[in-house]
């Protein structure tokens, strides 16, 4: 029987949420492999390290006895840590240069690796975003392009592997790498039959649904803000582009020039990402139809505004509002 030699690396402030929840589903994930049968003969060889080779305290203040790494590990994985809307990533990565030079040496001798939500700072700091294909929590993902500008962020995505690289969303997403390894290790049969027994998704493609921009820290140029803020008082109006143009005393190419080099968007798209919110917002506080909320945003056709939402969402405004409700009422969905 082959063994995978799989690391989990604890360090100072990481999330214990994802330490433990990766581990466990592992060895439940090994446990199940045994009974239902997988084709697969490999044995998962699961284990918590940390680079001091004493107690790491994770974020909470938990302390953790820690083995240290041995040996040659197939794969290594990195947990994300406790962070901050506005956070000096300076500051915040520099107690971890062992971390970042471990992960860094694992790398170049074979290993591959995967981070959790924020974790992907950490293989930014050792190099190894350059060129690749990679996410992390919505939240973070415009700073994660920003710090690492040669790694192509994509922030709708909940897992992407490229090569020996893995990343993943935010701090759940754990348990989806979790299924997702499980699945090459021992087989789709066996991560169904994880996925079950954990109560846990098969796959979730998209964290798209779960953005609110309410929480982004605005810092769009003045212009685009501006035009933005102007686009949420006239939600119902019908989008012409030279008044639009015409109310910011400027010609409708220069509108366009100047919102395309500010956010890489058109003004129209502008609008519909600002009509999309706002429906978002009414069709969880409100109980009006979907059909009164959207003529209430400014679209006639429920059809077209359901596709435009579907795009840019992820799901449904029917589907959104059933998640979305059934989370502030504390009920099951």
């Amino acid at each position: 029987m082959k063994t995978v030699r799989i690391a989990v690396l604890a360090y100072s402030g990481c999330m214990p949420t994802q330490l433990f929840g990766i581990a466990d589903v592992l060895r439940i994930a090994s446990d199940l492999g045994q009974s239902v049968g997988a084709r697969r003969r490999v044995d998962l060889s699961v284990e918590l390290i940390g680079l001091p080779g004493r107690k790491v305290r994770v974020a909470g203040g938990f302390m953790l006895p820690l083995k240290r790494p041995t040996g040659f590990y197939d794969l290594l994985i990195i947990p994300g840590f406790e962070t901050q809307r506005r956070q000096d990533w300076a500051a915040k990565l520099a107690p971890l240069s062992r971390e970042r030079e471990f992960i860094g040496r694992s790398f170049a001798r074979g290993t591959a690796v995967a981070a959790v939500c924020v974790g992907a700072f950490l293989l930014g700091e050792a190099g190894l975003l350059n060129g690749r294909n990679v996410t992390t929590a919505w939240l973070f993902a415009g700073d994660l392009a920003t710090r690492y500008p040669e790694a192509k962020v994509n922030s709708d995505a909940i897992l992407l592997e490229d090569g020996a690289v893995m990343t993943s969303a935010a701090v759940s997403s754990a348990f989806d790498l979790a299924i997702h390894l499980v699945k090459r290790y021992l087989g789709a049969e066996v991560a169904t039959a994880t996925a079950a027994v954990t109560l846990l998704p098969t796959q979730r493609a998209s964290q798209s649904p779960y953005v609110d921009t309410n929480l982004f820290e605005r810092e769009l140029p003045t212009f685009s803000q501006s035009l933005i803020q102007w686009f949420e008082n006239r939600l119902t109006e019908e989008y012409d582009l030279n008044r639009v143009a015409e109310a910011f005393h400027v010609s409708g190419r220069t509108l366009m020039r100047r919102v395309n080099a500010e956010t890489g968007k058109s003004p129209l798209t502008l609008l519909q990402e600002a009509r999309v919110e706002k429906c978002k917002h009414l069709l969880v506080n409100s109980n009006g139809s979907i059909a009164r909320i959207v003529e209430a945003v400014g679209y006639a056709d429920v059809v077209s505004f359901t596709r435009l939402f579907t795009k840019l969402v992820g799901e449904t405004p029917a589907k959104y509002r059933h998640r979305c409700v059934a989370i502030k009422t504390d009920s099951p969905t």
